[in-house]
């Protein structure tokens, strides 16, 4: 049975796919950067009664004209029929994509994780015939983020560093980095990562902490100050529009519109002015109908 903090775990890179490459330049490992990714079919069952899917496959097209396969497994504990289900993945993939298949292995305790980075020899031992290195994220080599701004630069990988990092002593420390990183983000980015981080906890002792800091940091983002806050965000935006098309159309503002258009908290007044920007002939033309 498939758990909740196994699907967190690769439910992660569905979110972001980039985040696998953040993660490994910062263990300072050679690969290329992405230039595109696409989500692949993740059922690799052939025509036989045995079904086998990877959690998470994705084709990674890299700058130097390179493309290869991630496949993307979380792993609870060891299993001893792992490998060679490992091992038919890589095989089958490369069969069916003739892409050269990399195997990510997600784990959140030390034990585990060293035993998914054994390389694992298939064959005679005078002759062997297959041998399977998967690359693995656990407690070992994410990073830690304890430091709200850096978590905030990178929710994925903050994400990931939570629930990797879940049976931690210092995992109270990285939650509530996250927790105050995700008030810097949107509603929905912030509910999605949130519950990602609780699934992923599964029932650590860390969940508990995080429940608790949930209670009390999301309702952020339903309070008077979050909902005053975004409009302030919005305003703002629209009226670096605003200038930006009066600008491109070679109008020239003066520090007193200027002035009143960064001023300006009314989204419908913002809106008007907006309109009037891309059929002004000068920039004292928002304002007319507003003055009338």
């Amino acid at each position: 049975m498939v758990s909740s903090s196994h699907e967190a775990m690769h439910r992660i890179f569905q979110e972001d796919p980039g985040v696998f490459a953040r993660t490994f330049r910062t263990l300072g490992l050679p690969f290329p950067e992405p230039v595109a990714v696409s989500l692949m079919p993740t059922d690799l069952t052939e025509i036989q009664p045995l079904e086998r899917r990877v959690d998470t496959l994705l084709r990674i097209d890299a700058a130097g004209g390179d493309s290869y396969l991630l496949a993307v497994e979380a792993q609870g504990k060891k299993d001893r029929g792992k490998p060679g289900s490992w091992a038919y993945y890589v095989a089958h993939l490369y069969a069916k994509y003739r892409l050269p298949p990399l195997l990510l292995v997600t784990c959140q305790d030390r034990s585990t994780a060293e035993w998914a980075a054994e390389t694992v020899v298939i064959g005679p031992t005078a002759w062997p015939t297959l041998s399977l290195r998967p690359l693995v994220l656990g407690p070992h080599n994410v990073p830690v983020f304890t430091d709200v701004d850096a978590a905030a630069r990178d929710i994925p990988l903050a994400t990931l560093s939570a629930i990797t990092h879940g049976k931690d002593p210092n995992a109270g420390a990285i939650l509530k980095a996250l927790a105050a990183a995700l008030q810097t983000v949107d509603e929905d980015t912030a509910m999605i990562f949130a519950e990602l981080t609780e699934l992923g906890l599964g029932s650590a002792p860390a969940s508990q902490i995080w429940r608790d800091l949930m209670s009390v940091d999301l309702s952020f983002f339903r309070s008077e100050t979050s909902q005053r806050l975004r409009s302030e965000g919005r305003a703002e935006g629209r009226a670096e529009d605003i200038l930006r098309i009066l600008s491109k159309r070679g109008i020239a503002v003066s520090e007193r519109v200027r002035e009143r258009v960064v001023s300006c908290s009314d989204l419908d007044v913002l809106g008007e002015w907006l309109d009037r920007s891309l059929t002004a002939e000068v920039a004292e033309d928002l304002f007319v109908a507003t003055e009338a």
